[in-house]
């Protein structure tokens, strides 16, 4: 069964820094694309960044570009996203989802099979 926990959300003023981390088990981490996404109340879940198995490409909606860094640490079996110059619509529930490895997507959430539970991050004065 694979297992998938975030840690690193909490409260923190517009324009400050936060760093999310996603440790894996139940399969072979570096197998497999890894993604963040969040969902806000009233919203669907969105797609915020992936990485490919060898983290030597990455993608990003166009909402986080330039402000996020996603990275991973295959030894580690974790992914990291690194939220810098944070807005309060950043406010969100974030997932670590781990990809299904049967599409071609890397943004869809439905190309995806694991999830964590979710790590809150509010961005407010």
């Amino acid at each position: 069964q694979v297992q998938l926990c975030e840690s690193g959300g909490g409260l923190v003023q517009p324009g400050g820094p936060l760093r999310l981390s996603c440790a894996a088990s139940g399969r072979t981490f570096s197998s497999y694309v890894m993604g963040w996404f969040r969902q806000s109340p009233g919203n669907e879940r969105e797609f915020v960044a992936a990485i490919i198995r060898s983290g030597d490409s990455t993608y990003y909606a166009n909402s986080v570009k330039g402000r996020f860094t996603i990275s991973r640490d295959n030894a580690k079996s974790t992914v990291y996203l690194q939220m810098n110059s944070l807005k309060p619509e950043d406010t969100a529930v974030y997932y670590c989802e781990s990809h299904s490895g049967r599409g071609t997507s890397v943004v869809l959430k439905t190309e995806y099979d694991y999830w964590g539970q979710g790590t809150q991050v509010t961005v407010s004065s």
